[in-house]
């Protein structure tokens, strides 16, 4: 995971610094920044329907399956919200790169947040809202949080001061945001999805996570706090990441052990907004470390992990019945009852007191 996040920082750097984009001679030379907003302002322009405007955030996705889904979302969005125009946008350079080269189907266009909201600056719209998607409230939620307030605060430096200082910039909090009232329910509503695959075996959901160092608002606790709601209902469901130091699949196998839970069915989800890489791959793909045989091959990292082996591959080794017919392939996104809380998190922001990132700035400003 953190070749990963190298690679997102690597992304970033080519994408900033990719100089200036070949053209013919006497054509004027446009770095990579300019054609991507230029392409994002003559999207807005030619879209503008309404005043107010919805961008949703998501991290991102090369798969076919996260785009419809994506699609699928927006549509949802435009019958709930018809007053307002709806964009999606993707916070992940990495993936930007990769939907745009057609890692895995064909190419698709999704650019950063930033150009989304100067376009919105630059074509005047009175409301702006921002939905996240994100699951938790963590590090990829504080970077939707910092691209609203380098647009709030004239990061550019040509939006309009008396445009920004009148604006309606609106938050919509990820999923999990409130640990309460939010856990809670999207324990009761997964429940209502998963109670009789609950009663076969055990349902794990695989979320994200954030490694320690960057557990920002110590947002991995959403995670233990949604299997303590969810095993309110049964003790047979379980909640695992990626990347939470403590919360592996080796932590989940543990505590279902510790529950006397030794043998059956093992039902995988992804606890995430798409399906895409980790649920294809880290959840559901066929990895298996070179030279592993039977379970007891398997070594675990120093952080508690067994590297290059899915949840599919580590809970069969283990003596559990887990294969592709136990793979439940669907992201948070494609449930509509899941989808709906987000979707309420977007009425709250839209019925609540707009951001003042303009004021908070410059307190001196009338």
């Amino acid at each position: 995971m953190k070749n990963f996040r190298f690679l997102m920082t690597a992304a970033v750097v080519t994408v900033v610094a990719a100089g200036l984009t070949g053209c013919n001679k006497g054509e004027e030379f446009k770095s990579n920044y300019q054609i991507y907003q230029e392409a994002v302002d003559n999207a807005v322009s030619a879209e503008k329907k309404h005043d107010n405007v919805i961008l949703l955030v998501a991290f991102g996705s090369t798969w076919d399956q996260a785009f419809k889904t994506f699609d699928a979302t927006k549509e949802t969005y435009r019958q709930k919200f018809p007053d307002y125009d709806i964009y999606l946008s993707y916070s992940s350079a990495i993936c930007i790169n990769r939907a745009a080269a057609g890692e895995n189907t064909d190419p698709r266009n999704y650019y950063a947040p930033n150009f989304w909201l100067h376009a919105f600056g630059t074509a005047q719209y009175k409301n702006i809202v921002v939905q996240s998607l994100q699951v938790i409230p963590g590090e990829e939620y504080a970077r939707v949080i910092n691209y609203m307030k380098d647009f709030a605060n004239n990061h550019t430096g040509d939006i309009d001061d008396k445009y920004l200082s009148e604006v309606e910039l609106r938050l919509g909090v990820p999923l999990l945001q409130d640990s309460e009232e939010d856990v809670k329910e999207v324990a009761k509503r997964l429940n209502l999805l998963y109670k009789d695959k609950a009663a076969e075996g055990v349902v794990a959901f695989m979320g994200h996570g954030n490694p320690d160092s960057y557990d920002t608002y110590k947002a991995n606790i959403r995670y233990t706090e949604l299997e303590e709601a969810l095993q309110a209902h049964s003790k047979n469901y379980f909640v695992g990441t990626v990347d939470m130091m403590g919360n592996f699949k080796t932590n989940v196998l543990k505590r279902m052990i510790e529950a006397g839970i030794n043998s059956g069915k093992v039902f995988c989800h992804p606890l995430m907004s798409i399906d895409g890489d980790h649920g294809h791959n880290d959840m559901a793909g066929n990895d298996c470390p070179e030279g592993v045989e039977k379970f007891s091959d398997l070594e675990e990292n120093e952080e508690g992990e067994v590297e290059d082996c899915s949840w599919k591959v580590y809970f069969n080794l283990a003596g559990y019945e887990c294969n592709n017919n136990t793979m439940i392939d669907k992201g948070l996104l494609e449930l509509p009852s899941i989808r709906e809380i987000w979707m309420n998190h977007t009425q709250d922001a839209i019925n609540g007191e707009p951001l003042d990132f303009y004021h908070s700035m410059y307190p001196e400003a009338e």
